[in-house]
């Protein structure tokens, strides 16, 4: 058997140990997939990704490490994206891509190249509150407040592809954002009210029912 140092066996293990996790979780195919479209970096080891951020083009260049949290809040001053477990549990940092609510702080900013991405800031247009934020604030929904953007964020994603849900699915679309305050009722109550009232159903005549419309001649 070949010898092998303490620090060589240390070293192999810990690739083995670091490389592992991504295999199993995209399996060999996903990852080779992944590793063939990354792009390469420059010399100094950046690279510049574009996003169109609450409706402005937005041009960053990052570290690969960089999550879009790190970018939003760290390079583009966009700091109502909290981060609270910065582990994708809690949902603080919940933003919206491409239509799609998620946790901004376990996502890389690498796979926003090219999307659209709209934070907390972008809810409101020209000083006018997005009528969910005025539903929170009529509701009470906001305590501390921290986790408020998130709720937000995942309430609009709802509501944008969803506009009247029912209170099951408000709960349903929450489920993964945390409130240490427990303020969960007026949250739901806020995003219900934001919703409004489901239109009535159009009523449609039964088929083979009698047209009891007079014709044009008065019988």
């Amino acid at each position: 058997m070949k010898d092998i140092s303490r620090r060589k066996f240390l070293r192999r293990a810990g690739a083995g140990l670091a490389s592992a996790p991504v295999v199993a979780h995209l399996g060999r195919g996903g990852a080779e997939a992944a590793q063939a479209q990354a792009p390469s970096g420059s010399a100094d080891g950046l690279r510049e990704i574009r996003m169109v951020v609450n409706g402005t083009d937005r041009r960053v260049r990052i570290e690969d490490r960089w999550t879009l949290a790190d970018v939003l809040r760290d390079h583009l001053n966009l700091t109502g994206t909290k981060v609270g477990c910065d582990r994708g549990e809690c949902g603080a940092c919940t933003v919206i891509v491409n239509g799609t609510a998620l946790y901004s702080c376990s996502f890389l900013a690498t796979w926003a190249d090219g999307s659209t991405v709209l934070t907390v800031e972008g809810l409101a247009k020209n000083g006018t509150l997005d009528p969910l934020q005025q539903a929170f604030i009529e509701h009470d929904a906001p305590q501390f407040g921290f986790c408020t953007s998130g709720q937000l964020m995942s309430a609009r994603a709802l509501l944008n592809r969803m506009p009247h849900p029912t209170e099951d699915e408000v709960k349903h679309a929450l489920a993964g954002n945390l409130c240490r305050c427990s303020n969960y009722n007026r949250y739901v109550e806020a995003v219900l009210a934001a919703a409004g009232p489901a239109p009535a159903p159009s009523r449609r005549p039964r088929a083979g029912a009698a047209d009891t419309t007079p014709d044009a001649g008065g019988r």
